[in-house]
């Protein structure tokens, strides 16, 4: 993720253009210009953009795509990220020899959907809006689907049925790779009794007798702080893991899997 933010920086910086040169046209791609077929991804959505929201929107992305590159392993990121350019590159050339038409593609949608692979990952993370407001991340999900929604209302009242279905290619792209990790996240509390959540309560059970004999309630798997010595340290429990395993702020979302 970090070439694709760098890249992507400098493509702004350079301006209209060096991206007249990148962005994806099937006409030009056959003409030889096969460069086309990946460069878009590093067109900005809004080349005239003020750089203080250039750069909020792609340490953003990199923010996103670099937790998923370590939870998931870059074989899976690069996988899941590959996936979505070739749908994308797919349907560019389907409206283009079907509609006559060139899709001007930009990678925003692809990189939003990356969003909600980290919501379904970290649903209860917490990120600081505007750097002061505390919101969690799966109520940012839900902002992030009405705005999907809504540029395909605006899309279609403006007659341009093509471009509405962009944030759909992308959509596809969460749903092969992360459709079951949604799916689980989203079935009922009550569903939720398989064997290892089973093991995980009981887990718990003997993981709180054994820290109340020991004076402290919480204690990093990694680390080995406590909430007694850092009162003021956040810490989380990792369902991912078999057993009962807490984890501190610094080390909850960086942490071999105990298996």
């Amino acid at each position: 993720m970090i070439y694709i933010v760098f890249i992507s920086a400098l493509v702004f910086l350079f301006g209209n253009d060096l991206i007249h040169r990148l962005n994806f046209s099937p006409d030009l791609i056959l003409r030889g210009e096969v460069w086309r077929l990946i460069t878009w991804i590093f067109v900005p959505i809004n080349p005239g953009s003020n750089i203080f929201f250039m750069a909020i929107t792609l340490y953003f992305y990199y923010f996103i795509g670099s937790t998923l590159e370590r939870e998931w392993g870059t074989p899976k990121f690069s996988v899941y990220y590959l996936f979505g350019i070739v749908l994308h590159i797919i349907y560019g050339f389907a409206v283009w020899l079907i509609l006559g038409r060139t899709v001007l593609m930009a990678p925003l949608f692809l990189n939003l959907s990356m969003f909600f692979a980290f919501a379904v990952l970290f649903p209860d993370h917490s990120v600081r809006l505007f750097f002061v407001i505390p919101i969690k991340i799966k109520w940012l999900a839900l902002v992030n689907a009405a705005y999907f929604l809504l540029f395909m209302i605006i899309e279609i009242i403006s007659g341009r049925f093509f471009i509405a279905i962009l944030p759909i290619v992308a959509l596809l792209n969460f749903i092969i790779i992360c459709g079951d990790e949604a799916l689980s996240y989203l079935r009922p509390i009550r569903a939720r009794t398989s064997p290892q959540v089973i093991e995980f309560k009981r887990a718990a059970k003997k993981a709180k007798q054994k820290n109340a004999e020991q004076n402290y309630r919480h204690k990093c798997a990694v680390c080995g702080k406590t909430d007694t010595d850092f009162p003021d340290l956040e810490f989380r429990y990792c369902s991912r893991c078999e057993g009962y395993h807490c984890f501190c702020s610094e080390h909850i979302n960086n942490h071999i899997h105990f298996k």
